[in-house]
């Protein structure tokens, strides 16, 4: 069963927006009470802002199919609300709304070009729904952003033997980084390489520590 979860000390929490986001902020209160939305199928939680909480919980047709109450977790990651209705000519029809790109075409829509078009989240985590966490981004952007398909669970980084490679792809050649003895010591090679060509656009590996220093 869905339900909304408003713990007494989240409502006190308040999150202040980036500076660097001015045109929220001047839209937007810089304070935000932290809203927690359970979803329906996992031990997970949408974040949203106040305001948007109560824009999707006011507004007419959200309000009336139960919008808040029925979003799920895709296999992707992010959170979906899907359901089947029957139109007006008799036929069936599926409307499926994926709250991340939702928020961001409402209250951010006026930062989209035909550039950047795609919504993503800057913290990784699309459940993560907060205004000064979405932004919309470019097709190469959201490609260097998504998430690793490398079996060692580190973007650039590859096993061969008893070593591991770090490798970063720039203007449609592959850069080798170097052979390390690590998975961990290569991702940062690969963070360092990143940081380094694209800035705050790059992906940045998040390092697990070291089993031998648990």
């Amino acid at each position: 069963m869905a339900f909304l979860v408003i713990n007494p000390y989240i409502r006190k929490t308040y999150h202040k927006q980036h500076r660097n986001d001015n045109d929220i902020v001047n839209r937007f209160k810089l304070n935000s009470v932290l809203y927690k939305i359970k979803l329906k199928n996992a031990e997970h939680f949408l974040l949203l802002n106040d305001y948007v909480y109560d824009w999707l919980n006011n507004d007419p047709h959200y309000g009336r199919i139960n919008f808040l109450s029925n979003i799920r977790l895709h296999s992707s990651g992010c959170a979906v609300f899907q359901r089947t209705y029957m139109d007006r000519d008799g036929k069936y029809k599926i409307e499926t709304v994926y709250p991340h790109k939702l928020i961001a075409e409402k209250f951010l829509g006026h930062t989209k070009t035909t550039k950047t078009s795609l919504v993503g989240a800057k913290n990784g985590n699309k459940l993560d729904c907060q205004l000064h966490n979405l932004e919309f981004r470019s097709r190469s952007i959201a490609s260097r952003k998504r998430k690793s398909s490398s079996k060692v669970g580190y973007t650039g980084v590859y096993k061969e033997h008893n070593k591991f490679r770090a490798i970063i792809s720039h203007n449609k050649k592959a850069l080798h980084l170097g052979m390390f003895n690590t998975a961990e010591e290569a991702a940062k090679a690969y963070n360092s390489k990143s940081k380094e060509l694209f800035g705050d656009l790059g992906k940045i590996n998040i390092i697990r520590q070291s089993l031998s220093k648990l």
